[in-house]
């Protein structure tokens, strides 16, 4: 027998979790059409009631994004230019309507490995935070996500919220997607990159005749992620490594090489593409979202 419950409150949802291990429901987007040619026979738990996993806010040391808050939201949301790839990944989820009731926390628990959120995220050093009956815990997004469609959430737990540093709020970001056609498409291959400059500071000493300072005009931490070529999504690490040091100057994406990939990408044929084209794109997506973020400095 199943059951439809509508809590108000997260202490109600997880309470209703934990008697009837049904299934979690907020925006819908995904749980419908995964649903559409058989009944509904699980308890359904729809949280779209609960208000407090909904919002962004802005603590001393991290910035919180509630696991109901729409990609709507957040792409119009005041956030830091850190944020921007994540921005251009919400714009790129689905046509307006999916932007609209699609959340965060589904589309990373639904953990696709065309999920355009989690790119960005990766590079964000994005956590996520689980609450169940017996208590709350944390998870790196990098731990949480473990493959496709499968997760590190246990069956009695919601995905409340998503905390990235702010320290990477001053970072520049870029998104870029691959697809067969604009708009309204799963991606071929996506790449996310975040750079932290050790000139961007503010101090005007920095600049000398228009001129970034050879001493300071480098790269102080590198983040690269790209989805669509593995399983889940993955970090890049010895890519970033070799940025690290590197002048923050255009033409900076020549660093990125082949190598860097193929000891981690591990991307398939299917209808969409060949896995040699995939490997071939994300290493020329790599070095244009790297030398965006130089110009975004």
């Amino acid at each position: 027998m199943s059951f439809f419950l509508q809590p108000e409150t997260l202490a109600e949802a997880v309470k209703a979790l934990a008697e009837t291990r049904g299934v979690v429901l907020s925006g819908g987007t995904d749980f419908f059409p995964a649903r559409v040619d058989r009944p509904i026979t699980e308890t359904v738990i729809d949280i779209s009631r609960v208000r407090e996993l909904k919002g962004i806010s802005f603590e001393a040391d991290r910035i919180l994004i509630g696991g109901r808050t729409t990609w709507s939201e957040i792409a119009s949301a005041p956030l830091p230019r850190g944020f921007d790839g994540l921005k251009s990944a919400a714009r790129e989820i689905g046509g307006i309507q999916i932007q609209n009731f699609g959340t965060v926390a589904g589309n990373l628990c639904n953990a696709s490995p065309a999920a355009d959120s989690v790119p960005p995220l990766l590079t964000l050093d994005a956590e996520v935070r689980l609450a169940s009956a017996s208590g709350t815990r944390t998870l790196p997004l990098g731990d949480f996500i473990l493959g496709n469609r499968k997760t590190a959430r246990r069956a009695d737990e919601i995905l409340t919220s998503v905390t990235v540093p702010r320290r990477l709020g001053d970072a520049a970001s870029s998104f870029l997607k691959l697809g067969a056609r604009r708009y309204l498409v799963i991606s071929i291959v996506m790449v996310a990159v975040t750079i932290l400059n050790d000139k961007w500071n503010g101090d005007v000493n920095d600049k000398w005749n228009g001129q970034i300072n050879e001493e300071r005009g480098c790269v102080a931490e590198a983040r690269v992620a790209v989805g669509s070529c593995s399983a889940a999504a993955r970090r890049l690490p010895r890519l970033e490594e070799s940025l690290v040091g590197a002048a923050a100057r255009p033409g900076l994406g020549k660093l990125a090489a082949a190598e860097y990939l193929d000891d981690v990408l591990s991307p398939i044929d299917d209808v969409r593409a060949t896995a040699a084209y995939r490997r071939d794109a994300s290493l020329t997506l790599i070095q244009r979202a790297i030398d965006a973020c130089v110009g975004a400095a």
